[in-house]
């Protein structure tokens, strides 16, 4: 994929999850800033999502670690323990929210 493709891709995983939390109501403010995502509880706990154009990859910090995602066909997966991204970052943002929340729909 081309560096712009994947500017482009991960512009669009930014709008996603920006949307998803908006449509769940969260108690939680998100900044974008270049390549970076940062969403903020009302705990104060941040979960960041970055992307690192050089290698092609969607990285995510949260409590629970730091997390390296490639594409693999149509899916973003973890280098590290296979996950995949979406259940990843729905994860740390039920633990930093303390409420419930998916990606599904």
């Amino acid at each position: 994929m081309t560096e712009s493709e994947f500017l482009q891709l991960s512009d669009d995983i930014f709008d996603r999850i920006e949307q998803a939390i908006d449509e769940h109501g969260l108690d939680a403010d998100t900044l974008r800033q270049g390549n970076v995502l940062e969403i903020e509880f009302d705990s104060g706990d941040k979960v960041i999502v970055n992307r690192h154009a050089v290698n092609q990859e969607m990285w995510i910090a949260a409590k629970s670690g730091g997390y390296h995602f490639s594409r693999r066909g149509e899916a973003w997966i973890a280098s590290r323990d296979g996950a995949e991204f979406y259940a990843t970052l729905a994860e740390a943002i039920r633990a930093g929210s303390g409420e419930a929340f998916d990606f599904a729909g």
